[in-house]
């Protein structure tokens, strides 16, 4: 994971880079979701995989999914990654790619787990108070985990704010210990 990770970052910064000086970015954002997720499939995957599969018939592939967000620069970037063998790592390229676009529109995506379904009322007061704390706006996602007990986790980036039951519990239980 870690290597993919260092492996895709070039790739998503120069994609990021070139979307952003054609003021192409949400163009990029779809085209490169597009693509990771033909990436992701299995069947595509053994085809990425396979050295008898020439390039034009997986650009091809690329294409057929993408339609018209398969423009020359896509194309273009498409065939870097596939003469370099990098096709395998699109979905992390988009995910990075879609980091990069947060952090220039000042946007942070936050994961918050809680131990029931919180309303809208509920979830627009928290994501108020994670855009003062955090200082960004956010774009949030939430799940349920009833594991918890009660109250929740956020996820920013690599911060995390444990302020459920469950969390409070282990901390109670590692002081004790000590």
């Amino acid at each position: 994971m870690l290597a993919e990770t260092t492996l895709a970052r070039p790739y998503a910064r120069a994609a990021f880079e070139l979307a952003d000086k054609a003021g192409t970015v949400d163009h990029w954002s779809r085209a490169l979701g597009l693509a990771a997720n033909v990436a992701a499939d299995a069947d595509a995957a053994a085809l990425i995989g396979n050295p008898r599969v020439d390039g034009e018939r997986l650009l091809g592939l690329f294409g057929d999914v993408l339609g018209e967000r398969m423009d020359k620069a896509v194309r273009g970037f498409l065939n870097v990654l596939m003469h370099y063998r990098r096709l395998p790592l699109l979905p992390e390229i988009a995910t990075q790619f879609e980091m990069l676009r947060r952090a220039s529109e000042d946007r942070i995506k936050v994961r918050v787990t809680s131990a029931v379904e919180m309303d809208d009322e509920q979830r627009e007061k928290l994501a108020a108070r994670l855009k003062q704390r955090l200082g960004s706006d956010i774009d949030m996602e939430t799940e349920v985990d009833s594991d918890l007990i009660g109250g929740l986790i956020v996820r920013a980036g690599d911060k995390v704010i444990d302020a459920s039951v469950r969390g409070r519990l282990q901390q109670l239980g590692r002081q004790l210990v000590r």
